[in-house]
């Protein structure tokens, strides 16, 4: 039993003329009885919460900063009015800060034998699977002075995927691919090591490109024209170790590689190459293969949904054969790391020959742009002091990119937004050159 704010104000109303005019036992009795038997026949009357149905439907995904909508359909098989209150409990992180108590509670009026639906507005602030609780429902008597109370658990899930912000940029990358597939009209004419077709020749052109043998069989000069190669395998590793964990500006480092991850799975599927994926620390966290041009997007979007830094050490070693393993061909590897010195030259370095071997290798890394901000304090001591620092771990990871391109390694350092538009450009740059 519950009782409410309206069943105290009457008690106090009821207790001061007895404790003004005839202070007793007595008087007391007479006020509070009458009460407790109105709580009582009130309680009675309320329709019981036990045999309450619920059923949920709605939203089972959003992406982060979306908001996402979980119906709940509440159905009254009792003989009497249901008067309630009804709390739909989520996790702290599925609402905006402050929102929760607004956002989770609703207040209905069911007649016997009917069904009433309530719609609780999720605003998640974390990626990942939330689940619900718990409903706790009060139902109230007619005369709103005691309220029955219990719990049903109504499992839902609703998975909150990446935001995938640096999609803004596909169309201007897709733009600069068609380039170079030639099936634009461009100046220049579109560059690859696969041979496309012939077509006359007009001034302008390479000379080097001149088909002779098919000239000698036709009335005009032919050329040869070259697309990029297609069909090429694109592994991306991301490297969920303890350095994925700190956060730059307001995001952690594992969500911007997520997001430059994604923007280079879907430019790579559009240019015709299979794309997989593979997230290890010590173990293998999340992996995507075999998947076609159309799907491989999604798949990358809810692989990356529940997946959260690990506050270990990365096996350098361990992710080298993983790596290994899932491409067995030769294969464009993305490795989205730290270029922290420690991490590369005690674990990436003594590992990368068996890498740059067989498959063409490409780091990316984000880049705190707070350091760079740092590095132009000199007004004070504490900001020579920081310039110092700054100063300092920018020329760390500029010798740990450099010790990486002496093994044929291509190094794109970049802050959380320019990451993911880099290193499309980079893949688009390693297509044009034919080193796919």
């Amino acid at each position: 039993m519950a009782l409410t704010g309206r069943t105290a104000l009457l008690a106090a109303l009821g207790s001061l003329p007895v404790g003004i005019l005839a202070p007793s036992w007595t008087g007391m009795l007479a006020v509070n009885a009458p009460l407790s038997l109105a709580i009582l026949c009130d309680y009675i009357l309320a329709a019981p919460v036990r045999t309450l149905r619920f059923t949920r439907s709605g939203d089972t995904s959003v992406r982060l900063g979306d908001a996402a909508n979980v119906e709940l359909t509440v159905t009254n098989p009792s003989e009497r009015r249901l008067r309630a209150q009804i709390r739909d409990a989520w996790p702290p992180s599925s609402w905006r800060p402050g929102s929760e108590q607004a956002a989770s509670r609703h207040s209905l009026s069911i007649p016997a034998g009917e069904r009433r639906r309530l719609t609780t507005v999720l605003h998640p602030t974390r990626r990942g699977d939330r689940r619900s609780e718990r409903i706790t429902i009060r139902s109230y008597g007619p005369l709103g002075l005691a309220a029955r109370q219990g719990n049903h658990n109504v499992p839902w899930t609703v998975r909150v995927l990446p935001p995938f912000t640096s999609r803004k940029h596909l169309p201007s990358r897709l733009a600069r691919l068609r380039e170079l597939d030639g099936r634009t009209s461009v100046l220049i004419r579109g560059q690859g090591t696969e041979f496309d077709s012939l077509r006359d020749y007009v001034p302008g052109d390479d000379t080097r490109s001149i088909d002779w043998r098919a000239t000698a069989r036709r009335a005009t000069v032919a050329v040869r024209t070259w697309r990029p190669e297609r069909d090429r395998h694109i592994l991306v590793v991301l490297d969920t170790g303890r350095t994925s964990a700190g956060r730059v500006g307001d995001v952690p480092r594992l969500d911007a590689a997520m997001d430059a991850a994604l923007l280079l799975g879907a430019l790579a599927s559009r240019a015709g190459d299979r794309v997989g994926l593979l997230a290890y620390d010590r173990r293998i966290r999340a992996q995507v293969l075999g998947r076609s041009a159309g799907d491989i997007l999604p798949a990358m979007v809810n692989a990356f949904a529940p997946l959260e830094p690990e506050l270990v050490e990365t096996d350098a070693g361990g992710l080298s054969a993983a790596a290994l393993q899932n491409a067995p061909r030769r294969s464009l590897v993305v490795l989205l790391t730290s270029l922290e010195a420690a991490p590369v030259e005690e674990g990436l370095l003594p590992v990368l020959p068996q890498l740059t071997q067989r498959h063409t290798v490409l780091v990316a890394s984000v880049a705190d742009p707070h350091i760079e901000q740092m590095t132009g304090g000199r007004g004070s001591v504490e900001g020579v002091y920081d310039a110092a620092a700054g100063t300092q771990a920018q020329v760390q990871r500029r010798r740990a990119a450099e010790q990486l391109q002496r093994h044929g390694v291509t190094v794109v350092d970049a802050t959380p937004e320019k990451l993911a538009p880099a290193l499309a450009d980079a893949y688009l740059a390693l297509k044009a050159a034919g080193r796919l």
